[in-house]
Parts: C-alpha cells; sequence; structure tokens
C-alpha cells in the first residue's frame, strides 16, 4: 500500500513498533484551523450531503438519477460471491467524504441489502479517510446537521445484514473515524491514526463518535477522545480495542479476507441473525435470542450441518 502523501508523522513501521511512531496531535491542520476551507482533507464533520437510496451496481456504486454528475465514483467495488470490497477512492483529497462518497455508499448498501455479503471498506492511497471537505461544510447549516446526513449512511452501513470489516490504513479522522466505528470488526496498520478534531472547528462528532465510541472502548476513554480531540496511534488503538488486531500495509487486506473466509464457512442465515442479535437494544434480550433460534431450529441449514458434523464424528 502506497505512503501516506503530505501527511506529516505518518511513516511505516511494525505492529511491534507501533508505539513509536510520534503522536500527531501536533500538526496544526487538525486541530488549529483559522481557514477551514485551507484544509479539506484532514477534519470531518458529519452532516456532509442528502442521503440518497439509490441502488448500485457489482462494478461501480451508481450515483442517483437526481443527483448524476460528471464526476468520477468515489468507491472502487471489487465484488464476489460471498463479499465485497469497497474502497474509498478519492487519493487526491485523502479519500474525504463529499456528498458524491455519501450517494456512493448508499448505493452499496443498497446492493448489499438486497443480496446480503460480508463488506471490506478500505481506503485508497495508503489513507483510510481524512476528514470532509471543509470547502463544502463550511456552508452548512443547522437545517443540514438536523438531517443527520453522515449519521444516515454510516448507521445504513452498520445494520447491514452481513458482517462489515474496516481495514484501516493511515489517517481516520472525523467522519472518516465515525464510518470506521461503525463496522462490525476493525483491523489496521502500524500507520493507523484514528481521532476526532471537530471540536477545533467548532463543531462536534456527531454522525456516531458520541455513542458509537463508547460502546467499543468505554465511556472514559471516549470522553478523553472526544473532549481532547486528540489523536492515537495503532498501539494505542489496539489496547484499547478499538483495532482487533494490526498488520503491514502489504498484509492487511489478506488478513481482511481471512476474516471474510472464517465467516463465510459459516451458516448465512446464523451470522445474520448472530449481528441482529448483537445489536438489539439490551431491553429485547433473551427474548429476541429464543425467537432467531426457534427460526434457526427449525432451518434445513441447522439439520444438514449438525448431520454432517456428526457424520465427521463417526470416522
Amino acid at each position: 500500500m502506497a505512503e501516506v502523501s503530505g501527511v506529516p508523522g505518518a511513516s511505516t513501521g511494525s505492529a511491534t513498533s507501533a508505539g513509536q511512531v510520534p503522536e500527531l496531535v501536533e500538526v496544526p491542520e487538525l486541530v488549529e484551523v483559522p481557514e477551514p476551507v485551507e484544509v479539506p482533507e484532514l477534519v470531518e464533520v458529519p452532516e456532509l450531503v442528502e442521503a440518497s437510496g439509490a441502488s448500485g451496481s457489482a462494478a461501480v456504486a451508481a450515483r442517483p438519477a437526481d443527483g448524476a454528475s460528471a464526476s468520477a465514483p468515489t468507491l472502487r467495488i471489487d465484488a464476489r460471491d460471498d463479499r465485497v470490497v469497497a474502497t474509498l477512492d478519492r487519493p487526491d483529497r485523502r479519500n474525504a467524504i463529499d456528498q458524491a462518497m455519501v450517494d456512493d455508499l448508499h448505493a452499496l448498501c443498497a446492493e448489499l441489502e438486497e443480496r446480503p455479503r460480508t463488506l471490506i471498506l478500505t481506503g485508497a492511497g495508503g489513507i483510510f479517510a481524512a476528514g470532509a471537505d471543509i470547502a463544502q461544510l463550511r456552508d452548512r447549516t443547522g437545517d443540514d446537521a438536523r438531517r443527520g446526513i453522515n449519521a444516515t449512511v454510516f448507521d445504513r452501513i452498520r445494520h447491514l445484514p452481513m458482517p462489515v470489516i474496516a481495514a484501516v490504513d493511515g489517517f481516520a479522522l472525523g467522519g472518516g473515524a465515525e464510518l470506521a466505528y461503525a463496522a462490525d470488526i476493525r483491523i489496521g496498520t502500524p500507520r493507523v491514526r484514528f481521532g476526532n478534531p471537530e471540536p477545533g472547528l467548532g463543531i462536534i462528532a456527531a454522525a456516531g463518535a458520541s455513542w458509537r465510541l463508547p460502546e467499543i472502548v468505554g465511556h472514559a476513554r471516549a470522553s478523553e477522545l472526544l473532549l481532547t480531540a486528540r489523536v492515537i496511534d495503532a498501539e494505542e488503538a489496539l489496547a484499547w480495542g478499538l483495532l482487533s488486531s494490526v498488520h503491514e500495509s502489504d498484509e492487511m487486506l489478506g488478513a481482511a479476507h481471512a476474516i471474510a473466509d472464517r465467516i463465510a464457512a459459516n451458516s448465512t442465515r446464523a451470522t445474520i441473525l448472530t449481528k441482529r442479535a448483537l445489536l438489539a437494544p439490551r431491553g429485547d434480550h433473551p427474548a429476541i435470542d429464543g425467537e432467531l433460534q426457534a427460526e434457526l431450529f427449525d432451518s434445513a441449514d441447522k439439520r444438514a450441518r449438525m448431520t454432517a458434523f456428526l457424520e465427521r464424528k463417526k470416522k
């Protein structure tokens, strides 16, 4: 995977040396932004664009008919029978999440809701997503914020039927971090940098950080990260449980596919219902577990898998 271009302090390293990579909180454009339009690629505020529900294609997520433009697609899609790899592909803007990307993510979600498969999300150019286009963001109003535009698409990704794996290299800041928080599983490289520097621009992280991050790392750690706008590296993210594992850049996508392989070996329906149970409110348990299990107990797939298991034990 390519080196991070033009981002100070984002050097390569091994998983064991992640803690030796310099902290990035001193980078001025992350927290001190007197002219937001000058650093569109580094800082994200969630509510960027109006959500679209258009359908995507297997090759490239299609732009909605009423929002079509001549711009290139923002996602590169590798669609397979049991998984889809979606690469955020605006490397010249450090994969900043703009209106076109939100539209393309909605199109991808529509496809995966219709035909459930595991989703692997990653970024081009050695960066996951380093924020939003501040030039767009500066002109947004309170009405734009109330629509919860980025929050809506990230929540749609969170509730896709099959698991979502975020394979994170380099920066995952602001909305890029919140997109990663929406995944079921996150892995990364030693170059990973997570942070929500929105307060430096006079706004909050409103597309999932305030409720998903506490669920992942605990309320105290989430509070420290969000209230200080601090950026953490791969070593700290791994220790906090924000990352499940750390891999070299050229091995990360293979590691994501290995996780997808393990998922694919299981019953698709059982996986879908396991995720549904995991996302259910605490008050719905244990009743929901019994209902989901009842569906599976009566399935032909359960009988076939258990029969095959018992036959293998006889040999």
